[in-house]
């Protein structure tokens, strides 16, 4: 790091990533922004950030001595502003995904010498960190199927790249690397990919289902849509002993959050905030909400860059999501089973 040894960090891209994300978790953990890659949002640059330099390219950027680069652009620019920060010595975040296929990701991993990490924050989700917690504690048994799903109702799309980029934009790289990266973590590494993709509204895909199935068996139905008036529940996890059902997400509307409001409604003074259910039939009961969150991230970056500890996601982990990612792809296209080796 600097010699102040304060964190000096700069930012490709202040719109939903970098403002609504990134330059609000490190106000959070205290870290200032130091510059600020933006061409239309300078002013708002310098009325959220003072002393922060605002900069029209990321060659601009590089110029400055930066301990962090934040790559916060769109997911097509990743592979060219992560090789030109890893180019400058500063360690590199990116958001997900990596890039926009296997390959290109495991050529930016090959060049990074241990500079570079990946933005997979959705690991620091207390329903994850929850789920991960009965797990370890055999609470559901054997498992056999993980479901998760990142569903809405837009049927008028928002008009940004991510709706309008069919290469670069698009559910299945966008929330399809969340949801992806989330089943490993929890059940390990992917040997078959099955999908079904579809752009119903926009240029890119915005209907994805993916069935993927892990090393130890148990089968994952991974699901992202905009066009979905019912979202179904986000999380629902299957073994022999019980389910772990999570009704809701962030406020997304669902006919199943009654389930969760009902609750809310009668908890008493010293009950825990819950974070999902334990289902047996008819029986229910309620998972206390972990300690832990996306406040987390920006301290173990910092630790990281520093050089007192392992970066918080490896990312040849963002290889293994590209791989299934790119595998989907082609199931997609060739209506087939795509089996990874």
């Amino acid at each position: 790091m600097s010699a102040a040894d304060v964190m000096r960090v700069g930012l490709v891209g202040y719109g939903g990533a970098g403002r609504g994300i990134h330059a609000r978790l490190l106000r959070e953990a205290g870290l200032p922004v130091t510059a600020v890659v933006t061409r239309s949002r300078g002013a708002q640059v310098r009325d959220e950030w003072p002393n922060a330099v605002v900069v029209p390219d990321v060659t601009a950027l590089l110029a400055l001595d930066l301990d962090l680069v934040v790559v916060a652009s769109p997911t097509g620019d990743h592979a060219a502003h992560v090789t030109q920060a890893l180019g400058s010595g500063a360690h590199v975040l990116v958001d997900k995904p990596l890039a926009t296929s296997a390959d290109e990701a495991a050529a930016l991993v090959a060049r990074a010498d241990g500079r570079l990490t990946v933005f997979q924050n959705r690991r620091w989700d207390p329903e994850q960190l929850a789920l991960a917690g009965l797990l370890a504690d055999g609470a559901l048994g054997r498992v056999h199927r993980f479901e998760r799903r990142w569903e809405r109702f837009r049927p008028q799309p928002q008009d940004r790249w991510k709706e309008n980029d069919p290469r670069g934009g698009g559910l299945l790289l966008d929330l399809g690397a969340h949801l992806v990266d989330s089943a490993v973590q929890l059940f390990g590494p992917v040997t078959e990919v099955y999908a079904e993709l579809a752009a119903l509204t926009t240029p890119a895909v915005d209907d994805v289902f993916l069935a993927v199935r892990h090393e130890g068996g148990v089968t994952s139905h991974l699901q992202a849509g905009g066009l979905t008036g019912a979202p179904g529940p986000r999380t629902r996890v299957l073994g022999d002993a019980g389910a772990f059902l999570v009704t809701s997400f962030e406020n997304e509307p669902t006919p199943f959050q009654v389930l969760d409001d009902a609750y809310e409604e009668g908890r008493r003074p010293g009950e825990p905030a819950h974070e999902g259910w334990l289902v047996t039939g008819a029986e229910r009961r309620p998972v206390p909400a972990p300690a832990g969150g996306h406040h987390e991230i920006y301290p173990l970056l910092a630790a990281w860059v520093r050089g007192d500890a392992a970066p918080p996601v490896d990312p040849a982990d963002a290889v293994a999501t590209a791989r299934v990612l790119d595998a989907a792809l082609v199931s997609a296209a060739e209506r087939r089973v795509v089996r990874l080796g």
